[in-house]
């Protein structure tokens, strides 16, 4: 039986980790990478591989837009989660969303690499929000807001790692 997570304040808010290790190409977009945990530690290999393995699934085929997304890999005590954003219809956000390691939110089993999409219509914990709100100033800055869209500075603008939540 799945377990509910507590709702309330049961322990006192603690910033997480951000890193940005940077652009990959994912099935015809060029894909900024973000990635949350809450230790300062690199999420754990096996974890990446089976994340980027899975990732194509929640990547829409472009529609004209400039071929870009990006994603939020979050590494929680117990669970990953992934959430793909993709720009499509010029300035919209498409959001799919998959976890691993949580029967709660359907997956299958308890194993970190096994990846399930989500059906819930979450787009992201307080933790996964920062890169959402620099990525919606970053594509009005570069694309929408000049003479001529810039993809290439879009996806050189990047936030600083660090610390996260607040």
């Amino acid at each position: 039986m799945a377990v509910r997570p507590p709702y309330g304040r049961v322990v006192a808010f603690t910033e997480k980790y951000l890193r940005v290790p940077g652009v990959t190409h994912v099935a015809g977009r060029r894909v900024k990478r973000y990635h949350v945990t809450t230790v300062d530690a690199e999420i754990e290999d096996a974890v990446q591989r089976a994340a980027y393995a899975f990732l194509p699934s929640l990547i829409p085929e472009p529609d004209g837009t400039p071929p870009a997304a990006f994603t939020v890999l979050h590494r929680g005590v117990d669970a990953v989660y992934l959430n793909a954003y993709s720009w499509v219809w010029d300035n919209v956000l498409e959001c799919h969303t998959a976890a691993a390691g949580s029967p709660f939110l359907g997956c299958d089993d308890t194993d970190v690499t096994h990846f399930k999409q989500l059906a819930k219509p979450w787009i992201g914990c307080v933790w996964e929000l920062p890169p959402l709100e620099h990525e919606r100033a970053a594509w009005v800055r570069h694309l929408l807001d000049p003479d001529e869209p810039d993809l290439d500075a879009y996806l050189a603008d990047l936030p600083k790692e660090g610390m996260i939540g607040r």
